[in-house]
């Protein structure tokens, strides 16, 4: 009996995972957590009608979904008032960057990010054999003048920017974006991730029209339209690139359930504001406690907040994992300088309760 034959580039790969869920650190540690503070995800939960409409598709989940998104589409369209031509609907922001790169991305081609940002981009340039080349963050954000820069340095074919951006929370104003779009080199496109932008103040998201073909917009339902497990993302962009989805994407990936939840929590405005008022309050709670044990809270227009603790990594690292020993689940930035924080993501008034009652001795014993 033989193995199979894998390809080279396969065979170069390690076997990883971008993140470490929590329900990885719950089985090793042999308990739960009692607060779930480090995915992102929105604990205030999904638009009612969301929910409503996804237990009604249940019915009928023996239907394959509708392998065009022809109705989400048609609605995200018409919400960012441009053509179905110009939106693309996937599983999530993470299964379109797969696509994304299976399209543009092959053995050395170059591709520029930024040093720490957003993992799973990187995670699928290095699995079509891209090289990345990264610039560090300029004052804990990242730099569109020093990614461009370097896109044109070395040819790059994709260059990546959240805005706002994770894991340090901060942002841009979308104009500032555009307007350095001018130092994009030609033939290189823009990934520009608005994973979080409606949780970020008005003039965030970037004014560009929907048929520029420098840059692609990134979308989701994860985040305030609180549907992470649903797995809905969505681009905008020139209808030349959209079309070219077609040639790569997995067709059936987007489930009825999915597809209709979308399509409620779209529509209901009213739940939106609910969850961006909840995320603000959240947002500001975490930003005291940390005050309160000494600790600076960055400014942030995401759904988290970064938090420096003042040292270096080993100390942030150590403050980290006695909150998880306090049955708290958190995450940190991995690159240096950023790696001086934690990120805590927004939760209830129990799970900031129980935030504040752990950091003070995590603090202790993580100084001792």
């Amino acid at each position: 009996m033989t193995d199979p034959r894998y390809t080279p580039l396969a065979q170069s790969l390690p076997a990883t995972v971008p993140f470490v869920g929590p329900e990885t650190q719950e089985r090793q540690r042999g308990r739960p957590f009692s607060a779930r503070l480090g995915a992102n995800e929105n604990v205030f939960g999904p638009s009612p009608r969301a929910i409503a409409a996804m237990q009604a598709a249940t019915a009928d989940i023996w239907m394959y979904g509708d392998p065009e998104n022809h109705d989400l589409r048609a609605a995200l369209a018409l919400a960012h008032g441009t053509t179905p031509q110009n939106i693309v609907v996937g599983e999530g922001i993470d299964g379109l960057l797969g696509y994304l790169v299976r399209l543009l991305v092959g053995p050395g081609d170059t591709v520029v990010t930024s040093k720490g940002a957003y993992p799973t981009f990187n995670y699928h340039v290095s699995g079509f054999g891209g090289t990345l080349h990264e610039v560090p963050y300029v004052d804990d954000r990242e730099d569109p003048a020093s990614l461009f820069a370097k896109a044109a340095a070395v040819n790059a074919k994709l260059v990546y920017i959240a805005n706002p951006d994770n894991p340090m929370g901060t942002w841009h104003k979308g104009a500032e974006i555009v307007a350095a779009m001018d130092a994009l080199p030609d033939g290189c496109l823009l990934v520009l991730d608005e994973a979080y932008v409606e949780c970020a103040p008005q003039g965030t998201a970037a004014p560009v029209d929907a048929d520029d073909p420098r840059v692609i917009r990134m979308r989701t339902f994860s985040k305030v339209y609180g549907m992470a497990g649903a797995r809905v993302g969505y681009g905008i962009a020139a209808p030349g690139l959209i079309s070219a989805f077609n040639k790569v994407r997995n067709h059936f990936g987007m489930n009825r359930a999915a597809q209709a939840g979308a399509l409620a929590a779209l529509r209901d405005d009213d739940w939106l504001a609910h969850v961006r008022k909840e995320i603000a309050a959240a947002r500001d709670r975490i930003a005291r406690i940390a005050r309160d044990n000494g600790l600076t809270p960055l400014p942030s227009a995401t759904n988290f907040v970064a938090i420096d603790c003042g040292q270096d990594a080993r100390f942030a690292r150590a403050v980290l994992n006695q909150l998880i020993d306090r049955g708290l689940f958190v995450r940190m930035p991995f690159a240096a300088p950023q790696d001086r924080c934690i990120r805590i993501s927004c939760g209830t008034a129990s799970d900031l309760d129980a935030l504040a009652k752990a950091l003070p001795s995590a603090l202790a014993t993580a100084r001792g």
